[in-house]
Formats: C-alpha cells, sequence, structure tokens
C-alpha cells in the first residue's frame, strides 16, 4: 500500500514554482489585504464621526444661551434631532433623546463626555452593538458660569456591517486571485518546460543509439541554450566512452586473434597422432608462450583503459619525469641522456605526470629495444607547446612499415627476438591526442629513429 504523506513537498519543478508563486501572491495579497481593509474601517470610523458632528451642530443651533435661562428652540425637524442628543448644562442635563433611559450606558456615557468638557468622541457596548458619541460645546454669550454642552450618539452597527461585508469580499476575491495565480503559473511553467522534455526525451534516444544529432545550432531562449550545449557535452562524452570502448574491443579481439589461433593450432597438431616427449614439451611451450602473450596484452591495454577513464587535467614539469623514466629504465648496455637546449628554462607540460610518463615510456622502451649503443631525449618549448624527441642509433623504421608503424598489433619484424605485442606507440599516440597533442615519427638523421611528441604546454 502507497503512504502518501500529507504535506510533503511537491516533486516536479512546476508544482514547487506554482506552489512559491502562490506563497508569494498570498503575501503580497494579505498585506493589501490588512492595508485596504484598515483604510476602510478608518474611512467609515472618520465619516461616522463626521455625521455625529454635522448632527451636534445642528443640534446646538437650536440651543438659545442669549437669555438668563437655557432656552431649546422649537424647529420643524425636532424629531429628527431629538434623536440620539443630550443637552447639558454643566453636568445637568437638560434634555435627552425621549428613548434613552437615565442608567442606561449611552446616557451615562453622554453625561461623562460633558463632564469632562470639550469637543471629545467615545465608543461604548449597548444592547449587542456598539454606539458611537461626539460632545460639541455651544458658545455661551457673556460667559455663562456652566457651559453647555450637545452630545449626539450614533449606532455604529451599519458601517461594521459594510466594514465586515468588504473584508469577506476581499478574501473571496484573494481566494480568486490564488486559484487563478496558481492555474495559469502551471499552465505557463508547463509550457515553458515543455522544450525541456523533449530536449531529455531527445538527449536519451541519440543516448541509446549513438545518434551524431546535437542541440546546438537551433535557436533557442539563452537559458535552453546553455542547457543544450550541457546536453551535447554530455552525449559527446557518452559518444566518446562508446568509441573507446569499442576501440578496445576491437584491439583486444585483434590482438588476441593471433596467439588464439597459435593454440588452437598446437593443439590440433599435437592431437593428430601420438607425439614423443620432446613434441609434447615444445608444444606446452608454444601454448606456453601464446597464453602469456594473451595475458600481455589484456593487461596493457586494459591498464591504459582504466587510466584514460580516471585521467584528470593538470600539469607537470617535463625534465624530472624524463630523469625518472632514464633511471628506471636504462640498461647498462645502452647510453641514455636528457638533452635540453641552456634557453629552454623551466618546462612544463599541460599534462598529468602519470599522462606524460606512459606517453614517453613506450617510445623509450622501444628505443632501447632497437638502439646500437645510445638513446636521447631531447625536450624543446614550441610556441605553446612543449617538444619531447625520443632518438636512437639503430636500424630505424623500414620505409614500407611507416604506414603501419601505428596501427596496433603490427611490428616491423615479428622474429627480432624483442618482445612486445606491437601496442606500445598505438598507446603512446591515443593517450597524446586525448591530452591535445600528438605522437609522429620524425625526420631520420644519420641512421636511427626519432618519435616526436607534442603537447600543450601547461
Amino acid at each position: 500500500m502507497r503512504v502518501v504523506r500529507v504535506g510533503a513537498r511537491p516533486t516536479t519543478l512546476r508544482g514547487r514554482l506554482s506552489l512559491l508563486a502562490v506563497a508569494t501572491a498570498a503575501v503580497v495579497m494579505a498585506v493589501f489585504t490588512i492595508a485596504f481593509n484598515a483604510f476602510v474601517h478608518q474611512h467609515l470610523a472618520r465619516q461616522a464621526d463626521d455625521q455625529l458632528r454635522a448632527r451636534a451642530s445642528a443640534v446646538a443651533a437650536t440651543v438659545d444661551t442669549s437669555g438668563p435661562a437655557l432656552r431649546v428652540l422649537e424647529t420643524p425637524q425636532e424629531d429628527l434631532l431629538d434623536t440620539n442628543a443630550w443637552i447639558y448644562q454643566g453636568t445637568s442635563l437638560v434634555e435627552q433623546p425621549p428613548s434613552a433611559r437615565a442608567d442606561s450606558p449611552a446616557t451615562r456615557a453622554a453625561g461623562r463626555l460633558a463632564a469632562h468638557g470639550g469637543a471629545r468622541c467615545t465608543t461604548t457596548p449597548h444592547d449587542a452593538a456598539d454606539i458611537r458619541l461626539c460632545a460639541r460645546p455651544v458658545p455661551s454669550p457673556g460667559g455663562r458660569e456652566r457651559a453647555v454642552t450637545v452630545v449626539t450618539a450614533l449606532d455604529l452597527t451599519p458601517y461594521r456591517a459594510s466594514g465586515d461585508t468588504l473584508l469577506m469580499a476581499s478574501l473571496a476575491l484573494d481566494a480568486v486571485m490564488l486559484l487563478c495565480t496558481y492555474a495559469v503559473t502551471r499552465l505557463a511553467v508547463g509550457r515553458a518546460l515543455r522544450p525541456v522534455r523533449t530536449m531529455t526525451d531527445q538527449a536519451a534516444q541519440w543516448s541509446a543509439t549513438a545518434s551524431e544529432e546535437r542541440f546546438s545550432g537551433v535557436p533557442r531562449p539563452a537559458e535552453l541554450a546553455r542547457l543544450g550545449a550541457s546536453l551535447d557535452a554530455f552525449l559527446d562524452r557518452i559518444r566518446a566512452a562508446l568509441r573507446h570502448e569499442q576501440q578496445l574491443t576491437s584491439e583486444l579481439s585483434h590482438e588476441l586473434r593471433n596467439p588464439l589461433a597459435t593454440i588452437v593450432a598446437e593443439l590440433d597438431w599435437w592431437r593428430s597422432r601420438p607425439r614423443s616427449e620432446n613434441e609434447t614439451a615444445i608444444v606446452q611451450r608454444a601454448i606456453g608462450d601464446a597464453a602469456r602473450a594473451m595475458r600481455t596484452i589484456c593487461d596493457t591495454l586494459l591498464a591504459e583503459a582504466r587510466e584514460e577513464a580516471g585521467r584528470a587535467p593538470g600539469t607537470t614539469a617535463v625534465l624530472p619525469v624524463l630523469n625518472a623514466l632514464v633511471d628506471r629504465t636504462a640498461p647498462d648496455t645502452v647510453s641514455v641522456r636528457v638533452v635540453t637546449p641552456d634557453e629552454a628554462g623551466e618546462l612544463t607540460a599541460g599534462v598529468p605526470a602519470a599522462v606524460l610518463d606512459r606517453i614517453v615510456s613506450p617510445l623509450l622502451d622501444n628505443a632501447l629495444r632497437h638502439a646500437a649503443t645510445a638513446v636521447d631525449l631531447r625536450a624543446f618549448r614550441e610556441p605553446g607547446r612543449v617538444r619531447i624527441e625520443v632518438g636512437d642509433d639503430g636500424p630505424g623504421v623500414p620505409e614500407c612499415f611507416r604506414a603501419h608503424l601505428f596501427q596496433p598489433g603490427r611490428r616491423a619484424d615479428p622474429g627480432d627476438g624483442h618482445d612486445g605485442a606491437g601496442l606500445g606507440l598505438p598507446l603512446a599516440r591515443r593517450l597524446a591526442r586525448s591530452a591535445g597533442g600528438e605522437v609522429e615519427l620524425g625526420e631520420q638523421s644519420g641512421g636511427g629513429a626519432v618519435f616526436v611528441v607534442r603537447l600543450p604546454a601547461g
């Protein structure tokens, strides 16, 4: 049974962006809703106070303070003016609304406003409703001892109802806007991500079939163009890995074919008729030599493949690597020298030390195998590159074999008595090319062979 976590974060980018848009819109709408409703309530309160002051002014106009006694004049709108209006002389109540009781909360609040004096307003609860009261002093000519104050009252229920209605309407509008924001964001993000899904499907299809198709060259937005460039690089790496695997398989099959053929031929010859002990021993030695050649071939190719797969870019000083190679491989019968021009200075190649070692080592082994008396390793600086020459004073490379020199498994003279599977030179060239360099046969002068390595400068 699948368990769904309540409140879990969306797993899709479209869901997360939609949720982020809704959250942002909710915050913005909450701020605007609070500010709007605060303004509405303040505006309604000002309207109520203005209406109370206008009513108090109308009532004050009916108060005659010119005589020795306070009089309230009769007017055509007396009923309207007497509604929720109290008249005080000092703290003495002169007139009150007909429906008001002396002990009602409104009357007590009006008395407090009159006793305090001045123009001021207050709000008091009355019968499950809020009553707003405002006091207005009436000028008294001649300076009466006790001031006259008019207090008017207004029921705030209609104003509160209007404010609550606007609040509910704004909340409903916010809810509708949030739903619309979520829907529009999901639609917009879905349409924006549709090319990404298409590119993802194409990349998966192209990587499975090792297709030459790429995303570059098609006009796209800047973000999708960068994504396309990344996917192109990824596809190129996949294709390079497939080529490397195919090349490794081809080299293994090519190199193992001859030792396997030797083993099969020797076994067939040995089983064809009874053999003597000496002939059996010869067959066993031949099979053993072929098996050891197969193991050497496998070890060489697989070691190179592992090193190439884990290779990382870097730089290294050339001369220490060359000197270490000479100390490790130079035999007593051949003189090996590392020669550099005086103006060469410190030479740095743009490859790791292990890669430089693996490039030069097969060339040095080949030179030592064919040299008569001496092998020279020369290092030079070229514009943007480092040049390394490995030369010997041996018989050189036959003219007819130069076209096959860097083909895996090919040897100029398989019966020359030297060990080797014919893989050193091809592997050196492949490593150099993978690092942006090259290995080639140089110009021969005075006999012998010269192999030239060119690598990026560090």
